[in-house]
């Protein structure tokens, strides 16, 4: 774990766009407490989502924060969808150790035929397809993937399903994202929570989950008995009792969050992470990118204006260049 635990009184006062690491060391437990405020407004202002979808990329970027914070290198971890849903695609990076960046792209039209429905929510939104994590640790080392098929499920889930199946760490996670208003703002603010709770035993036996049934097995072969660990079966209880405005109330700091959840037990906190959004584009990079097109691309680029424009999908900023720069 990383930062430094020390004793202090809990803080009433919240802090936005920050990750806190905690451990419950009674149960074996270890986790993460987010909040994202104005740096969620970052990601998503340029993009003027409608409530539905801004809301899908609040939670997507909640949890990506909640793993790529975990990262203990100089890497990326990136969450990416690809389905027939509503949203047919969501990308989120993180480069730690703080920067976020996101996007989405979405059939407008569908989403009011849902809209009229009943049938819009982030479930609905996602479809069927699949949802891979893939951690980065550059170009001298390999990549890692796991992917999670989506059939409906929300993104909770999901990541329920990723812990299982490639990880097989007992994992609970929660994930919340509401639409404030403030002061004389007309416009709304969005912010969104997620807690994060990781079974991890020093024994590796405690630590194992029920494989699946391999389905080959000899008939009247007797399965192993799974016995969930009492421990996690109390943390996993305690942490579920958190509700959706607790994770998202700009009021509770996360650190009273977690006495609430769990001070019968004793929590320990770490050093508060930051994160901020800020986007991997830049002009130095798009030129690069042009100047490996050929001559004939690079003319059937320009634009009614005589020059080429280039716009980042993830925060919208146009560039444009003067096609005699290449020359």
């Amino acid at each position: 774990m990383s930062g430094e635990a020390r004793s202090r009184f809990v803080s009433e006062t919240g802090e936005d766009d920050s990750v806190i690491p905690f451990a419950v060391e009674p149960l074996d437990v270890r986790g993460r407490v987010i909040r994202l405020g104005a740096e969620l407004d970052r990601i998503l202002a340029p993009h003027n989502y409608p409530p539905e979808v801004a809301r899908l990329v609040g939670e997507a970027c909640a949890l990506t924060a909640l793993l790529g914070t975990s990262l203990k290198f100089e890497g990326r971890f990136q969450l990416q969808t690809k389905s027939d849903g509503i949203v047919d695609m969501l990308v989120v990076d993180f480069d730690a150790p703080d920067k976020i960046r996101a996007l989405a792209r979405y059939n407008g039209e569908a989403l009011e035929i849902a809209r009229r429905a009943g049938a819009a929510t982030t479930r609905d939104l996602l479809g069927r397809g699949h949802l891979a994590f893939t951690i980065d640790q550059g170009s001298h080392q390999s990549r890692y993937q796991g992917v999670v098929a989506l059939e409906g499920q929300g993104l909770e889930e999901a990541a329920h399903q990723y812990f299982r199946q490639s990880e097989q760490i007992p994992t609970l996670v929660r994930l919340a994202v509401a639409e404030m208003f403030s002061g004389q703002d007309t416009q709304p603010h969005w912010r969104a929570g997620g807690l994060m709770v990781q079974f991890l035993p020093v024994s590796p036996e405690r630590q194992r989950m029920r494989d699946f049934d391999p389905g080959d097995a000899p008939e009247g072969t007797t399965q192993p008995q799974f016995v969930e660990d009492e421990a996690w079966t109390e943390a996993r209880t305690l942490a579920a009792t958190a509700e959706d405005h607790e994770l998202v109330d700009p009021m509770l700091s996360g650190e009273r969050l977690l006495y609430r959840l769990f001070h019968e037990r004793g929590v320990k906190v770490f050093d508060t992470l930051r994160v901020r959004h800020e986007c991997r584009c830049s002009r130095e990079r798009i030129e690069s990118m042009l100047r490996r097109f050929t001559p004939q691309e690079r003319t059937d680029m320009i634009g009614e204006d005589g020059l080429i424009g280039v716009t980042c999908e993830f925060c919208n900023v146009k560039r444009t260049f003067e096609p005699k720069e290449f020359e």
